[in-house]
């Protein structure tokens, strides 16, 4: 049988989502469409005799950064040695960049062995936040009001690298809602939500303080809608922010790196954007 590698096209990234929802985690229904934009060459498929049976991503963002994800062989051809081998090619892809991923943590062991080191843990929360929390020294407003401009500069205060194309489908596409925190004129927190598989995904929550944080999330979520959050257990108030709504831990995964930690706004992440490309 013959096992080849190909750079994937649009629509093995939609069958990368179903094949992540088979795995329980929850895609968001629109995340290929904005998953491509990011990095149109960084997504991998494994076909034995043509047919796909392993993804991979690798998103490259700027000169020196780079995203691991969507990682899966299929079940019935897991432990054939098909999975290193797409695991190279990306890392090939991703060749000379600090790279970074979120893995489960029982698999922490195998990416220490490919250079990756621990920086801290995602805690995944659920449920229907809890009561209303609005920001007395801020105005919410749409975030697709705001000039894209401010909205990527305020991004690059929490990710390493610009990723404007990604951010632009990310705000816009069809059944996402967006927030964004205006104070005496600036971005001073920023959130998105998209329908996902069950419920809905919040991500990036970016703000200034919980206060912020915790009315950027109310102001989004609809009331009964459950929602999922994947919250940084390095900061502490966004932990205790997702306790004090009534969100339960539900899964944890481990944020790590193949160089040093970016020097980011790590405090103000209250919930990362994905796990899929960071």
């Amino acid at each position: 049988m013959t096992f080849e590698i190909a750079t994937a096209g649009t629509a093995d990234v939609r069958r990368f989502s179903d094949w992540a929802a088979d795995e329980q985690w929850n895609p968001g229904n629109s995340d290929p469409l904005a998953f491509a934009a990011a990095d149109p060459t960084g997504f991998f498929v494994g076909q034995l005799d043509g047919e796909p049976i392993a993804s991979v991503s690798g998103v490259r963002y700027g000169s020196d950064y780079g995203f691991l994800g969507l990682y899966i062989v299929r079940p019935s051809e897991r432990g054939k040695g098909y999975g290193i081998r797409v695991w190279n090619r990306v890392m090939e892809h991703l060749a000379g960049r600090n790279v970074a991923l979120d893995g489960v943590v029982e698999q922490q062991p195998n990416y220490h062995k490919s250079g990756f080191r621990h920086a801290h843990n995602h805690i995944r929360h659920e449920g229907v936040p809890t009561g209303s929390a609005p920001a007395q020294d801020v105005e919410l407003v749409d975030g697709r009001s705001v000039p894209f401009d401010q909205l990527t500069t305020y991004d690059r205060r929490f990710f390493p690298a610009a990723r404007d194309a990604f951010l632009a489908l990310w705000v816009s596409l069809p059944g996402h809602r967006s927030l964004a925190a205006i104070r005496d004129g600036q971005v001073v927190g920023f959130a998105v939500l998209r329908p996902a598989r069950s419920g809905a995904r919040i991500g990036p929550v970016h703000a200034a303080s919980d206060e912020i944080a915790a009315a950027l999330i109310t102001g989004l979520v609809e009331p009964g809608e459950s929602v999922v959050i994947d919250v940084p257990d390095v900061n502490l108030p966004a932990m205790k922010l997702a306790e004090r709504l009534g969100l339960a831990p539900v899964f944890e995964c481990a944020r790590m790196y193949t160089g040093g930690v970016p020097d980011v706004d790590q405090d103000g992440i209250f919930a990362t954007t994905t796990l899929e490309l960071g």
